[in-house]
């Protein structure tokens, strides 16, 4: 329980959610001779931002990176009277993503004969820390900033925050006066159709728990620096398993990756582009499995022809999962089907082009995402009537009441295309992110939700193996969601700030 963790143990457990590889894991704590312990992961050999700090191939934006870490650690380690941490310089470490990592946290100063209030270190001091750097930082912008610090011009975190993004902008538009980034419009309405009482193959076992929540945290209105990045790395994994209970594997899924590497002298580019379709079939014996190859295998040759230089629109997206719906439709009604004869599938899908991407679903299957600062965030919403009850202004736990709270209100095979409004979803990649496509074999009881930060978080860090992280989640959810099939794919996506930009302009 929370009253037997050693307090120095608990701003690493408290603050680890919000910065989960800013601090070391805690491995163990015990008390010895009237003393707590607290046993910490070890980054003894990590490399010092020192090494970095004064390098000339470092560019503005990613000192500006550092310093956005810096200022936001620094607000969180207030309450617990520990922003000494980041005033020791031997204490700042960089990852393997060059991203800032503490060895350890370190208790403010403190003296009998003054308050601890006055013995807190300030911002002035973190700013002569940074400047005493040797060598220094060669950006004159960077330096000014820290002088400004030093001398009580900044004396605030918002005041630094607001500082960080007028200078960020400030560099931007000296190297580029162009907005690369434009807004994609999603048309935010729905239209959904609920299948009739025969559609009985739609109406699955369900063993889920409440809602259909987001996890994520809310973000503050603190500003933020929005540094242009470039993508570092792209990794991927899946598989799909029966389950303990069903004798045959309804899902499937699909992965197409192209990537191109060029090296250079500060480094290497990588431009990527990637498709990747998880179906959870549906229909009985064979049925649901056909449906789901037959989605897969639809939307992958779809794309091939559809996709060209630039990330698929919405029309282009929204028409690809139109046309695998129309496949499956035209095969029940040459057969005739009707009920639970007929085949659907559910669909979770996610397009990739560089730091850009688009995330379409029809039905129940998922789509999560995990960072640093947002921790796990749901970012679709089922398509159920537990959903559609909540949208309506029904209380979540009234609208799952419902015998019928988790029939799907869409998915595709079983009606034409005027009953189909797949929700497509666009996001521009400025952190480190770990995607996760998944069937409700994974999903069910909020198993990500109550689980996440032990089975997903440590996939984040470029060491994880990926395949390693989707048998470990298969293996659980056979635990605890043995009831249906498992599908999960994982998609690390890395970045960095635009390091080239200096020389190609």
């Amino acid at each position: 329980t929370r009253s037997e963790i050693p307090a120095i143990a608990q701003p690493y457990l408290d603050l680890r959610s919000s910065f989960i590889q800013t601090l070391p894991l805690v491995q163990d704590t015990w008390e010895a001779e009237g003393q707590s312990v607290v046993l910490l992961e070890d980054r003894s050999q990590w490399q010092l931002l020192s090494d970095l700090w004064g390098s000339e191939e470092i560019p503005v934006f990613q000192v500006l990176y550092w310093l956005e870490e810096i200022v936001l650690l620094w607000e969180a380690l207030i309450p617990w009277q520990q922003q000494q941490s980041l005033v020791e310089l031997g204490n700042l470490h960089l990852d393997e993503d060059q991203a800032l990592s503490l060895q350890c946290l370190y208790p403010n100063p403190t003296c009998s004969e003054t308050s601890i209030s006055e013995q807190q270190p300030t911002l002035a001091e973190l700013g002569k820390a940074l400047l005493s750097l040797s060598p220094p930082s060669p950006h004159l912008e960077v330096n000014q900033l820290l002088e400004e610090l030093v001398q009580g011009d900044i004396s605030t975190t918002v005041a630094l925050q607001n500082r960080l993004a007028a200078l960020h902008q400030q560099v931007e538009q000296q190297l580029d006066p162009l907005d690369p980034h434009a807004e994609v419009p999603v048309d935010p309405a729905e239209e959904e159709f609920l299948f009739s009482e025969s559609d009985t193959f739609i109406q699955a076992d369900k063993a889920k728990i409440g809602g259909n929540y987001n996890s994520g945290r809310n973000g503050d209105d603190s500003p933020t620096v929005v540094l242009p990045m470039q993508l570092l790395s792209l990794d991927d994994a899946g598989y799909t398993d029966i389950g303990q209970q069903r004798d045959h594997n309804e899902d499937n899924f699909g992965i197409q990756v192209r990537l191109e590497k060029q090296e250079h002298p500060l480094g290497k580019t990588i431009k990527a582009r990637g498709l990747y379709v998880l179906c959870d079939g549906m229909g009985g014996h064979a049925a649901g499995e056909v449906a789901s190859s037959l989605a897969v295998e639809t939307l992958k040759h779809y794309f091939q022809e559809a996709w060209h230089d630039q990330l698929p629109s919405q029309r282009v997206i929204m028409e690809g999962v139109i046309s695998a719906n129309q496949v499956i439709y035209d095969i029940n009604q040459q057969k005739s089907s009707s009920g639970s004869g007929r085949m659907g599938t559910t669909l979770a899908m996610m397009l990739l082009q560089d730091t850009n991407l688009a995330i379409a679903h029809v039905g129940d299957s998922r789509v999560y995402r995990i960072t640093r600062k947002g921790g796990l965030e749901q970012l679709t919403t089922d398509h159920e009537v537990g959903q559609r009850e909540i949208r309506r202004g029904v209380e979540p736990d009234i609208a799952y009441s419902r015998p019928d709270a988790y029939q799907l209100t869409q998915a595709l095979g079983p009606r034409n295309t005027d009953f189909i409004k797949p929700d497509v979803q666009f996001f521009e990649v400025n952190e480190d992110s770990l995607f996760i496509l998944c069937s409700d074999g994974l999903s069910d009881n909020d198993l990500l939700e109550k689980n996440w930060e032990s089975y997903l978080t440590p996939l984040l860090s470029s060491r994880a193996n990926l395949n390693q992280g989707v048998s470990r989640l298969i293996e659980f959810a056979n635990e605890h969601n043995g009831h249906d099939n498992i599908t999960v794919l994982l998609i690390r996506v890395k970045v960095q700030p635009i390091f080239e930009q200096q020389q190609m302009f």
